[in-house]
């Protein structure tokens, strides 16, 4: 072969490797940054389990001597909290899957 050939070659090879190099420092950057976002919501998370949680000043007395009312309402109050959590939750897993569908693009 003649030898501008194999300088074509030695040309192309070295783009390719370059090219390659720039790719996995890219892709590398951008999954140092996702960990350290990931970091530091953990952080957060567990600095606020660290914390103590507020006391509430409740009636102290057995629930089979309130009220009813009381019951209901604490049930009620339980409630909405069950239904809150479960619309964080699909919140954040449409979120997630919106991320998902254009990770690619």
């Amino acid at each position: 072969m003649p030898w501008w050939i194999w300088l074509l070659l030695a040309l192309f090879m070295l783009a390719m490797v370059v090219s390659g190099v720039v790719y996995a420092c890219l892709h590398g950057y951008r999954a140092f940054k996702d960990v350290a976002k990931l970091g530091e919501r953990t952080a957060k998370r567990i600095e606020a389990m660290g914390k103590p949680l507020p006391q509430n000043n409740e009636n102290e007395a057995p629930f089979f001597t309130r009220p009813l009312k009381d019951a209901a309402d604490r049930y009620a109050d339980a409630h909405a909290g069950v239904i809150e959590r479960h619309e964080a939750k699909r919140s954040r897993h449409a979120q997630q899957w919106a991320q998902w569908r254009h990770c690619n693009d």
